[in-house]
């Protein structure tokens, strides 16, 4: 199978998966007894008015004609209203009447808060996780093993809100080291920008780290005993040689995997993370959202969210093929 062909088939099942969760999510929301039109409608709402509302959200068809409106727009855009008119251009997952705003300029507008907390934590517990994993194994059964793996079960132990109200507590109101809620944009102020993330970077990292610590440890000690490494040393290949080339390589398959699916659930959104430091991203929208019924909103940040973890699988799967020569395609 050519390298072309494999993209084709995973990029047909990344369409089939998001079409799948599209249609579950619109059936999900929209057979609640909740009415996303009396919500915008306002007070007095006569049912005369609650009908125009009706009409204007769209939301007075059947739920699937909805959903079929929905994914048209993704792909063309969608116009809603016939005097008045609200142009929602493509890719289009909604309007949020309660906000007067397309979903895409919301996402837009968050994502960038919260993609800063995702990739600064997400390098941060993977180069930290990995690095004590290895040498956890490197040093097995020593005081050095039983010190990472302490930690680790601390950190795995630990929930993310409290691991957050911790180094609130002890950098921002003890210390007085670091800001302990809010969010700068990059381009206003590098530093601010730095300063106000580095406490949830590490909160998320110090939970994240462990798990990553233990898996890196135990496949290493599973795949430095395979007869392969025993070969490779019996050539006379420099220990560093064998450990980092040989070994660590295939140890870091499940990784890998692993940190796909980490990413892409923090790239949809850290909901507790951002809530405890008080961040404006992509979770915090979507709690405020849910307790708004903004069904539209809803639907849209969870294809989102869809989108980058099915996106995110197929970047992990070839990687694969740069980390194990067994697994390249063709």
């Amino acid at each position: 199978m050519t390298l072309l062909r494999y993209l084709s088939f995973r990029l047909l099942g990344i369409v089939v998966v998001l079409f799948v969760i599209a249609v579950v999510t619109f059936a999900l929301f929209y057979l609640l007894p909740s009415d996303p039109a009396r919500l915008a409608c306002g007070r007095p709402c006569t049912e005369a008015n609650l009908a125009k509302v009706r009409e204007y959200m769209g939301v007075d068809q059947p739920w699937f004609v909805q959903l079929g409106e929905f994914l048209r727009g993704i792909l063309f855009g969608r116009t809603f209203g016939s005097t008045v008119t609200i142009d929602c251009d493509a890719p289009c997952f909604g309007y949020s009447f309660l906000r007067n705003a397309t979903v895409t300029e919301l996402i837009s507008d968050r994502f960038p808060a919260t993609a800063s907390i995702a990739l600064g934590a997400a390098i941060l517990f993977l180069v930290t996780g990995v690095i004590g994993g290895l040498i956890a194994s490197l040093r097995r059964n020593s005081v050095v093993d039983r010190g990472i793996m302490t930690f680790s079960i601390a950190g795995v132990s630990t929930p993310v809100y409290l691991a957050g109200i911790l180094v609130i507590l002890i950098f921002g109101f003890t210390l007085r080291w670091l800001p302990t809620s809010g969010y700068v944009p990059f381009e206003d102020s590098p530093v601010e920008w730095l300063t106000h993330l580095i406490l949830p970077w590490v909160s998320v990292a110090f939970v994240s780290a462990a798990v990553y610590a233990r898996l890196t440890r135990s496949e290493m000690l599973e795949v430095m005993g395979l007869d392969y490494i025993r070969t490779a040393r019996a050539k006379g290949l420099a220990e560093a040689r064998v450990i980092g080339r040989h070994g660590l390589r295939t140890a870091l398959l499940p990784v890998v995997t692993v940190f796909g699916l980490d990413l892409g659930v923090l790239l949809g959104g850290a909901v507790i993370t951002e809530r405890v430091f008080a961040i404006p991203g992509i979770g915090s929208l979507l709690i405020e959202a849910v307790g708004a019924v903004d069904v539209q909103l809803i639907v849209g940040l969870t294809l989102f969210a869809a989108f980058l973890v099915v996106t995110l699988n197929l970047l992990i799967d070839l990687v694969y093929g740069i980390l194990d020569p067994r697994v390249r395609v063709g």
